[in-house]
Parts: structure tokens; sequence; C-alpha cells
């Protein structure tokens, strides 16, 4: 499992490589789990480069998102995960600072199936993700965010997993 979850890691990495030029920039974020965990991500994203339901209130938008995240615990229940998700977001309108709401549904893998107590049943998850922010004029972004990690049942257990994190997002 530990050599499939490499060979993920460095296609995520080589592809991330390929989007570089595109991407709308680079994603740092710090959390916590319900337990205590710490958590740590870096990632990027690649903007949709669309609208729709534009208006004098705001637009809705999107992007792609492929992270790396390490779950900090003692020696044996650290972990580390990758993820893919596509992100819609409702972007209010603003001159220099626009608030936002976002909602996704992704996938994520595991290095491992246990993070503190919980036993993921699988090291395949689904990333659901709720966040809300703003975005600065020359596209720095800070927010909250709250992401929930599952399997919907596929294995057994499911006992799934929680985190709560600022992020900060810097243009490229």
């Amino acid at each position: 499992m530990k050599r499939l979850f490499c060979l993920a890691a460095i296609a995520a990495a080589l592809m991330g490589q390929s989007y570089t030029a595109q991407a709308a920039g680079v994603e740092f974020a710090v959390g916590q789990t319900g337990e205590s965990t710490m958590t740590y991500r870096l990632g990027m994203q690649l903007d949709w480069d669309k609208s729709w339901w534009q208006s004098d209130v705001g637009r809705l938008t999107g992007y792609w998102s492929g992270a790396y995240t390490y779950w900090e615990g003692d020696k044996t229940s650290s972990n580390n995960s990758l993820s893919f998700s596509p992100v819609f977001v409702y972007e209010f309108a603003g001159e220099n600072v626009k608030p936002y709401v976002e909602l996704g549904v992704g996938v994520a893998l595991f290095s491992d199936t246990e993070i503190e107590n919980n036993d993921l049943g699988s090291s395949f998850q689904f990333e659901d993700r709720f966040g809300v922010g703003l975005r600065f004029a020359g596209g720095h972004e800070v927010g909250v965010r709250a992401t929930h990690y599952s399997n919907a049942g596929i294995s057994s257990p499911n006992d799934g997993v929680e985190s709560y994190a600022l992020h900060y997002t810097m243009p490229l």
C-alpha cells in the first residue's frame, strides 16, 4: 500500500508541474480534527475560468483542487493523504475584497486506514468540504474550511474523520 501511495504522490507532483502555468494558486492550510490531531495541507488550485449566474450580487465559479495533507500523530498514528476535488464557489460582488462560499466533493487516498481512534475502513475516501473566506485584489485568499472524509459505506468500518482548517491561497 505504501508503494501505491508513493507512486500516486509522484504522479500528482508530475501532473502539478504541467499545470503550474495555468494554476490559480498554491494553498497552505493548518487545521485540527475533532480529536485534536493537527493537519497541514499543501495544494494547488486550477481555476475553471468560467462564470455562471453572474449578477450584481455575485457569481458562481469554481476550481480544481489537488492537495497533500499530513495528519500529525504520535509515532504510530501519523498519516498522509492525497486528494483531488472539483470545488464550486459562489463569490459575492466587491471591488477590493470579495467574500465567498465554497462547496466541493472529491476523492482522497490515505497512506493508512487509521487516524486517532478512527478506523476509516479503506485507504480510498470521499472528501466533502464546506468553506467561507475572502478573496483580495491581486488573487490572495484567506478562509476557513470544514472537510469530512468517509468511504460512504463502501467498506466497513466507516468511522470517517473531520478537519477544520484556516487556509491561505497565494496566486501564481
